[in-house]
């Protein structure tokens, strides 16, 4: 492990929360909003620092900038964070992310703005602690501490007409989701006890690299897997607990959801905590893994298929690509895993800004439905052109960084199985299909409603947050090294855990 003089890791925890208590005990709105995107911009600044402080080529299964303190000693639970090469680029794009939505949100909120700015940097502090958690203990309280913002997000400035209904549902799915990840967090510390002869709560360890060497039996592996497994399809998520996202993306703020469809904490949890820590089972249920995927990938994309409503098709879009992140994970290869951290960052960029850009049509015209749109190639081109680039992204377009991600993933699904291969190749032809029909629909073709003429397209504020993402899409499509690199050597040490 590497240790840093400067808690680095600690700042980019803190630093949001302290803006969020900025902002809460100031009273002027303007004041507010200035404090937001200061520290935002910090924020992403702090994450720069620590990629660059990152050496992608030391041993791949060290963590580095480690931070180790006591906490709750009693139950030998302690303040333990660090890093990899798989979770180092999720902390750029988070703070990118939240930067890009309180940007898009500076004018677009009327009501308790201070509010809603303080819950958007809490909610970035909670997906930090998330990313560099290294105790279980830890981990899990900064995944429920992402809650209450979210939940009040959803209820407060959601833009349909059900939206409390629709953070009560997310809030029950996440807490469901939650009692699972804790109970398998539980028996994994008591099972270290009980290998290492001690005593409960002596000789508990909730510490993640402790727990890597510590022996499972096999049936308690099963169970503990399997409580992991769907604690965290939940917020993925996967088929069948995937209803909570197609009614947030529709009810919240378009600026919650796409950080919802943008940050796949769950996914990151499956890569992070719950393979490693059981492979045997990994190894053995991976076919499991594979259909759920397989399924979600299929199922999804046919669903978005039959949509009208821009927003909602993206949440399936979503859905569907998380399916093909789950495949190539299942396929216990360099590529496929690769290929999944990199789709799992491409979501930052991607599926975020086209859902941030579906909610300029929103503020705009007033729905996102087709049967309202049409011909706004013509009186938005610059929006046009952004939602292009990002959708052709999205179907994995040569030139983008969807492509090198796709193609990893898809590679791997055929080496793996002509079945699950097949069915990766439709999902991407799917993809194809309701992403084009949705654009050739709504932005191309005649003006239908006259009042389309008067819509302004993209002010300068929204071309400028957009543009970064965009060439990013460009960079990694052109160099897609430049992430690979940085992930290979961890990717590699943790596939040889699971498969040796």
């Amino acid at each position: 492990m590497i240790n840093e003089t400067f808690p680095i890791l600690s700042l980019t925890i803190l630093l949001p929360v302290l803006g969020a208590i900025a902002i809460g005990v100031t009273h002027n709105v303007n004041l507010a909003k200035k404090i937001a995107i200061s520290i935002a911009g910090l924020e992403l600044i702090a994450t720069l620092v620590v990629v660059w402080l990152f050496d992608a080529a030391a041993k791949g299964n060290s963590f580095q900038l480690v931070e180790q303190h006591a906490w709750i000693p009693s139950l030998n639970i302690e303040f333990l964070i660090g890093i990899d090469g798989i979770s180092i680029l999720f902390l750029p794009m988070s703070a990118l992310l939240t930067l890009v939505a309180i940007i898009a949100s500076w004018n677009s909120v009327q009501n308790l703005t201070r509010f809603h700015f303080a819950l958007l940097l809490a909610l970035e502090g909670g997906t930090m602690g998330v990313f560099v958690a290294m105790d279980l203990m830890l981990f899990f309280l900064f995944w429920e501490l992402i809650l209450p913002p979210i939940f009040f997000l959803i209820g407060l400035w959601g833009a349909g007409p059900q939206r409390r209904g629709a953070a009560m549902k997310y809030m029950l799915y996440m807490l469901f989701s939650g009692v699972l990840l804790l109970f398998a967090f539980v028996m994994l510390a008591m099972n270290h006890a009980t290998q290492m002869g001690g005593s409960i709560p002596q000789s508990l360890s909730f510490s993640f690299p402790v727990l890597l060497n510590t022996a499972i039996p096999d049936n308690i592996q099963a169970i503990v897997f399997l409580l992991l497994i769907v604690g965290f399809s939940v917020k993925i998520p996967l088929v069948p607990f995937h209803t909570w996202l197609p009614t947030t993306a529709v009810e919240a703020p378009t600026q919650l959801t796409a950080l919802l469809v943008g940050l796949k904490l769950g996914a990151f949890g499956l890569l992070r905590f719950a393979m490693p820590l059981t492979p045997n089972a990994s190894v053995k249920y991976a076919w499991v893994l594979s259909i759920v995927g397989a399924i979600t990938l299929i199922y999804a994309a046919m669903i978005a298929l039959q949509q009208t409503n821009l927003r909602r098709l993206l949440a399936y879009a979503s859905i569907s690509h998380v399916g093909l992140v789950m495949i190539g994970i299942a396929t216990l290869n360099i590529q496929g895993v690769q290929g999944a951290i990199f789709q799992l960052l491409n979501f930052s960029l991607i599926a975020s800004c086209l859902m941030l850009i579906a909610g300029f049509i929103q503020h705009r015209i007033g729905s996102t439905e087709v049967t309202h749109l049409g011909g706004l190639a013509k009186v938005m081109p610059r929006l046009t052109a952004f939602f292009f680039l990002f959708a052709a992204a999205s179907i994995g377009m040569p030139g983008t960084s969807g492509f090198a991600a796709e193609l990893l993933l898809i590679i791997s699904a055929i080496n793996t199985h002509p079945g699950l291969g097949a069915a990766a190749l439709l999902g991407a032809i799917l993809g194809a299909a309701y992403t084009l029909s949705f654009i050739r629909r709504a932005f191309f073709g005649p003006v239908v409603h006259t009042h389309l003429n008067q819509v302004q397209d993209l002010r300068s504020r929204e071309f400028g947050l957009l543009c970064v993402p965009a060439l990013l899409v460009l960079i990694w499509g052109f160099f897609p090294d430049l992430v690979l690199d940085i992930n290979k050597l961890a990717v590699e040490s943790w596939l040889n855990r699971l498969v040796h």
